[in-house]
């Protein structure tokens, strides 16, 4: 009996564990901008801590966080566009480094998103020719 109840608990557990990452993400919004990608808010006008694959973002307030957002990482995927039609791409996520505070140096395609994409990450999770502001779901 107490094997059973063991093997049970052991089953809740990873179950659990399975079921809580799909819990933790937030949502909300994206833009994307284009260069001049420098100066940013994190690292002024170095270029090294931009990623060499351009996978990164500018965020706003609510995840800035007083700068502390700096060098972390987030998964992004594109829920659905804000207009017909649906410019995701079906199945993609990418990862961002925050390089940046919203809005960036750059003028965002669409003032006021939660994050604001490289380029190059936009077209990662969907068509920039499509839309100018997606819903997205985000995870650190």
């Amino acid at each position: 009996m107490s094997q059973r109840l063991s093997a049970a608990a052991i089953l809740l557990v990873a179950l659990f564990q399975i079921f809580a990452g799909f819990c933790h993400a937030d949502v909300g919004t994206a833009a994307f901008y284009n260069r001049p990608y420098v100066p940013t808010a994190c690292y002024g006008t170095s270029v090294v801590q931009i990623p060499a694959n351009n996978l990164f973002a500018a965020v706003d307030d609510r995840i800035w966080d007083n700068g502390a957002a700096c060098g972390r990482d987030y998964s992004v995927r594109c829920l659905s566009g804000a207009t017909p039609p649906n410019p995701c791409l079906a199945g993609q996520t990418v990862t961002v480094r925050i390089v940046d505070r919203a809005p960036p140096v750059s003028t965002p395609s669409s003032a006021g998103t939660t994050f604001v994409l490289s380029n190059d990450a936009f077209s990662v999770i969907a068509k920039s020719a499509d839309a100018k502001q997606i819903n997205i779901e985000f995870l650190q």
